[in-house]
């Protein structure tokens, strides 16, 4: 497990004296080349994740490729994914009907609703004998997408769904300027701090191939 502490070297940059960020809007997620609000989050590279005391952020992991991130608090987890959309129109209608018809085909159920970032899937997803509950959100940004599924305790206790929703309100989206198919995932890394203990644990071990992900690689935020 890798810790995070409070640094000046782990905050992002504050903004220059007297120019704080102007935002047409209230919330995000955030596109990275819009001004947005300055605070402390963990820099995956295609996602800036907020995080804060209690929380523990572990790595989804395709191949050799880090698409997505879980944020676990309070016996609850928000799982975030961002993918690559068209510039001139979102994919949150076509990915829901892809969704709604791969939960039910797989014995799952879903129900749309209104939610706080719009159109969301309330769902019970089929796991042998059991029915996990979760809610799956979307967000179109600028040439981005943004999913995020919450499941455990916040799908019934409204403060424990307030806390991610407002992990989701405070994302940022690094989108790059690299050609992307629409629905390529954003590719994410591990921050700094995370790489090099894995290295260091590698040295130490006497394992110089070791492959960080295989341990399953996990950020807990600590005071």
């Amino acid at each position: 497990m890798f810790r995070r502490r409070r640094n000046a070297e782990e905050k992002e940059s504050a903004p220059a004296a007297g120019k704080a960020p102007v935002t047409d809007r209230e919330s995000g997620p955030w596109d990275a080349d819009e001004p947005h609000p300055d605070s402390e989050r963990v820099d995956l590279g295609g996602l800036r994740l907020p995080i804060g005391p209690g929380f523990e952020v572990q790595l989804n992991v395709n191949g050799d490729q880090i698409v997505g991130a879980v944020v676990l608090v309070n016996e609850s987890a928000l799982q975030v994914h961002a993918f690559a959309a068209p510039k001139r129109s979102g994919i949150w209608d076509e990915v829901r009907a892809e969704l709604a018809r791969e939960l039910s085909a797989a014995g799952g159920k879903c129900e749309e609703r209104e939610g706080p970032f719009g159109p969301e899937l309330a769902a019970e997803i089929k796991q042998d004998a059991a029915a996990q509950p979760a809610r799956f959100l979307g967000v179109d940004g600028p040439r981005w997408f943004l999913r995020a599924v919450i499941s455990g305790r916040a799908i019934a206790d409204p403060e424990a769904a307030k806390a991610l929703e407002e992990v989701v309100r405070d994302i940022v989206v690094v989108r790059g300027d690299q050609p992307m198919a629409p629905k390529e995932p954003i590719e994410l890394r591990l921050p700094a701090e995370a790489r090099q203990a894995v290295e260091q644990q590698a040295a130490q071990e006497g394992r110089p191939g070791l492959n960080p992900f295989e341990r399953g690689p996990e950020i807990t935020e600590v005071r």
